[in-house]
């Protein structure tokens, strides 16, 4: 019995856990994203996956960041202008991913830890907050899941 508990209570710390806050229907299909350049492969992830879904992503034009001062020396910081046609912007933060052949196997063998925004340029508002951690085949599958229900179907009426 007890073994059981135990195999029961291990296999749940095994599982991803998501917190997700989502407005349906709320995602014009192809619509213009901004997205932050780099970073992990959950960002790469996002990105290709609103590709797949007819979504335009942009990164934005570098703007030049050299900055002089008395105090210090040249500091040069990468910086980018959001695009004007950009209805959207997703910033996805993301910890160094870890390789969990063991929890993750049969499921993209990496595991990743994220926090996903998708916010609406025109009117301010977030229609998207996800955070938490799993593996990388799930994780890539919620985010498509998420796309489904966010974007506005073709009878769904707009406010504009």
């Amino acid at each position: 019995m007890r073994f059981t508990v135990f195999i029961l209570f291990a296999l749940l710390g095994l599982t991803g856990c998501n917190h997700v806050t989502i407005k349906p229907n709320t995602l014009e299909p192809n619509s213009i994203i901004y997205a932050d350049r780099g970073g992990y492969s959950m960002r790469r992830a996002v990105k290709d996956v609103l590709e797949q879904h007819g979504h335009k992503v942009v990164v934005g034009i570098a703007v030049d960041g050299t900055t002089k001062s008395d105090d210090t020396a040249d500091i040069e910081y990468d910086t980018y202008k959001v695009p004007k046609d950009a209805q959207y912007v997703i910033k996805v933060r993301e910890r160094e991913e870890a390789f969990r052949t063991t929890w993750c196997a049969f499921n993209g063998f990496w595991w990743w830890r994220y926090n996903v925004s998708i916010a609406n340029q025109r009117t301010g508002e977030e229609i998207l907050a996800w955070f938490g951690h799993g593996c990388a085949n799930s994780a890539t599958r919620i985010f498509d899941n998420l796309l489904d229900q966010l974007e506005m179907q073709e009878n769904t009426p707009t406010d504009k």
